[in-house]
C-alpha cells in the first residue's frame, strides 16, 4: 500500500473541462478519443461503450482513460452512428450543454463529465501508463458529490472557484484509484507501476522528454541521460514500461500539440515545430493517425463533446 500512496503523492493532477450534455438525439460515436482522462455520470438513460456494447446505467459511472480509442452510444432507442470527424461538425443536432441548475429536473436522457490529467511528477499520464480499458464504477455517494461540487463551482464562477475546483478534482481522481485497490482491478499493471515509477533513471528520462519535446530524443541522448548503453537503453525502457521509448516520445509530442491547438493561437505548421517535427505535412498525417481527425478540426472544438 505504500507504493500506490508514493504514486498518488507524486501525481500532478490538473482539471481540463466539465459539462452537463442533454441528449437531443440518440448517436454513437464509433472512435470516440481524447488525450485526457475522461469520467461520465449517467444522469438519466443510459451509455453504452466498447465493442461488446456494455451498458452503463442511471447512477453508474464510466471512466475512460485518456488515449483510448472506443466506440460510445449516448441515448436510448436507435442512434446515428457517425465518426468522430463526423461528429464535430454535426454535434449540436446530438446534444444541448444544460447549466447546473438543470440538473435538478428531468430534462430527458442526459449526462455529466469531467476531463482531467492525472501525471506521475508531470512526466508520465499515470491511467494511459496503465494500458488499461474503460471500467464502470457503480453508485458513488462521493463521486457524485465530487462532480456537482465541480459543476456548482464552474457555473457560479465566483472568487476562487478554480482553487476549489482544483481541490476536488484531486478527491475525484484519488477516489477514482481507491475503487480500482478496492476490488483489486488493474493488479499486474499498478505493480509494474510502482517498481517503474521507483526508478530514478527512467524518471530522469521522463523528466527529459517532457522539457525537450522539440529537442534531439534519440536513444543516443536518452542512454547519455539515463547514463546506459545506447544499445541498451531502449529494451531499458520498453521492460519497465512495456513501450520502446520512440512511441512514447511520439505520444508525448501529440499529446502537446493537441494541448497548444486548444488554447493558443500559432499556427499548425508552428506547432508542429514546437513538439519536434520540421516536416509539417509528416506531423500532420500523423496527427491523423493517431486522432482520426485533422489537426484543424481538433483547433475548432475545446472538447469533442463542448457545445
Amino acid at each position: 500500500m505504500e507504493d500506490y500512496n508514493k504514486i498518488i503523492e507524486s501525481l500532478n493532477v490538473h482539471y481540463k473541462k466539465i459539462n452537463n450534455i442533454k441528449v437531443i438525439q440518440p448517436i454513437t460515436i464509433e472512435n470516440f478519443y481524447d488525450v485526457e482522462n475522461t469520467i461520465f455520470r449517467i444522469n438519466q438513460g443510459e451509455i453504452t461503450y466498447g465493442k461488446d456494447k456494455n451498458v452503463v446505467r442511471k447512477g453508474e459511472f464510466l471512466f475512460v482513460p485518456g488515449g483510448k480509442n472506443i466506440p460510445l452510444t449516448f441515448g436510448r432507442g436507435t442512434p446515428v452512428s457517425l465518426s468522430n470527424d463526423e461528429f464535430i461538425s454535426r454535434r449540436e443536432h446530438f446534444f444541448q450543454s444544460l447549466k447546473h441548475t438543470d440538473l435538478l429536473q428531468e430534462v430527458g436522457d442526459s449526462f455529466s463529465y469531467i476531463s482531467f490529467d492525472a501525471k506521475v511528477f508531470d512526466s508520465v499520464n499515470f491511467f494511459a501508463s496503465l494500458d488499461i480499458p474503460a471500467f464502470v464504477i457503480p453508485e458513488s455517494k462521493k463521486l457524485n458529490e465530487y462532480i456537482l461540487a465541480v459543476s456548482e463551482e464552474k457555473f457560479r464562477n465566483e472568487a476562487g472557484h478554480q482553487r476549489i475546483i482544483k481541490l476536488v478534482t484531486d478527491q475525484l481522481v484519488v477516489e477514482i484509484i481507491r475503487h480500482v485497490l478496492r476490488q483489486g482491478m488493474f493488479v499486474e499493471q499498478l505493480a509494474t507501476n510502482s517498481t517503474y515509477f521507483k526508478d530514478p533513471r527512467l524518471i530522469d528520462i521522463f523528466a527529459y522528454i517532457k522539457d525537450n519535446l522539440n529537442g534531439d530524443l534519440s536513444n543516443k541522448k536518452l542512454a547519455n541521460v539515463a547514463n546506459v548503453s545506447e544499445d541498451y537503453v531502449g529494451q531499458y525502457f520498453k521492460m519497465l514500461t512495456g513501450i520502446n521509448p520512440q512511441d512514447y516520445i511520439e505520444y508525448q509530442r501529440m499529446e502537446q500539440a493537441v494541448s497548444l491547438l486548444r488554447t493558443s493561437k500559432k499556427s499548425i505548421r508552428e506547432i508542429g515545430h514546437e513538439v519536434g517535427y520540421k516536416d509539417t505535412a509528416y506531423f500532420c498525417r500523423r496527427f491523423k493517425m493517431m486522432f482520426g481527425i485533422p489537426a484543424g478540426k481538433m483547433r475548432r472544438r475545446e472538447s469533442l463533446m463542448n457545445i
